[in-house]
């Protein structure tokens, strides 16, 4: 069945805009969405999937290598590379899952058994982070996920490379993805160590506007009842915001990021009390790609105040003296700085 149209999804704007931002530019990193269950979380992420421009590959590589000169490439694609232009074909950008009980020789791929029996031929079966190479690696519930995948995500997710060594095998491919991952908060905490990987963070809830759950519904219906003409009357709006995307990403290099924004972002870190560098990088990065995305050659107030929760709510210590939510201790940190700064 054809993925529900992105621009069709009713609410979540915080959610859209985080991905958006992370389909600009991947260096973000990853997504975590916490929230409740049926609220558009996988809906969201294979509906921009779909919607991105297809990706160019090598023909017959089966990590999706980039043709283009001096890109990461697998052992097979790099001389192909270096000998001249290779053979390339269009691909949609991928989308894969990764379920909680899979196991490690999935998650990383391992030796192929069935042609080491039938051809006594030690032959490597790539696993669900090759598919994932140059897409989303979407986790449901990343809360429960099991700790030794969380490690081996997080030491992929940091090199961008998966290097698998067993069984006599010796492989390293890229394994370049945006990390989306989803859960329910109150299901369990998610480890400080894959928790600080994800770049922007955001909250979903029910909708608790009878219009617009009135609204969620009929959109949902009207698709289901005749694919082809709800995707007819929404493919003019997803073209749109295609078209923003690609030109966001031929800008991004162009967007500057002024010394005062730069302060901006220290401070505002500074004010929560956030641990590391790693907020401020988010920030920065992340509101230069809404910059890019809106067409401003620079960044200004408004690109810090709309990603500063993406981007820093997940990384705030527990206040047992403030009982406000992270989000609402950000909100309130931004009011605070840019009026001083006022």
């Amino acid at each position: 069945m054809a993925a529900f149209p992105f621009s069709a999804i009713v609410g979540q704007d915080e959610m859209k805009l985080a991905i958006l931002v992370a389909a600009v530019d991947p260096a973000v990193g990853g997504v975590l969405v916490f929230g409740d269950r049926g609220t558009g979380k996988s809906t969201a992420v294979r509906a921009l999937a779909a919607l991105l421009p297809k990706i160019r590959a090598v023909d017959g590589c089966v990590y999706g290598c980039d043709p283009t000169p001096g890109t990461p490439s697998c052992d097979c694609c790099a001389p192909l590379k270096a000998a001249g232009q290779p053979k390339s074909v269009q691909r949609p950008v991928p989308v894969v899952d990764l379920p909680l009980g899979a196991t490690e020789d999935r998650v990383v791929g391992a030796l192929d058994l069935e042609r080491a029996l039938a051809q006594g031929v030690k032959a490597f079966e790539p696993g669900l982070l090759a598919r994932a190479n140059r897409g989303f690696l979407y986790i449901d519930e990343v809360n429960l996920l099991e700790d030794h995948l969380v490690d081996l995500l997080i030491d992929v997710a940091a090199s961008g490379q998966n290097m698998v060594e067993r069984d006599g095998l010796s492989v390293r491919h890229p394994a370049r993805f945006v990390l989306v991952g989803s859960g329910n908060p109150e299901e369990g905490e998610l480890r400080p160590q894959l928790l600080d990987r994800f770049g922007l963070a955001v909250e979903v809830s029910t909708p608790t506007e009878l219009a617009l759950r009135v609204e969620v519904v009929k959109r949902r219906d009207a698709f289901e009842r005749d694919v082809d003409a709800f995707l007819a009357k929404w493919r003019a709006e997803d073209e749109r915001i295609r078209r923003r995307i690609v030109a966001a990403r031929k800008r991004l290099p162009a967007v500057e990021v002024p010394d005062a924004m730069l302060a901006r972002a220290a401070q505002l870190c500074m004010a929560l009390g956030t641990d590391g560098l790693r907020g401020e990088l988010a920030l920065v990065r992340a509101a230069r790609a809404l910059a890019a995305y809106d067409g401003h050659s620079a960044v200004n107030e408004s690109h810090l105040r709309r990603m500063a929760a993406p981007a820093l709510r997940h990384r705030l210590r527990r206040n047992p003296l403030d009982e406000a939510g992270s989000g609402t201790r950000v909100a309130r940190a931004v009011d605070e700085l840019f009026a001083q700064a006022a």
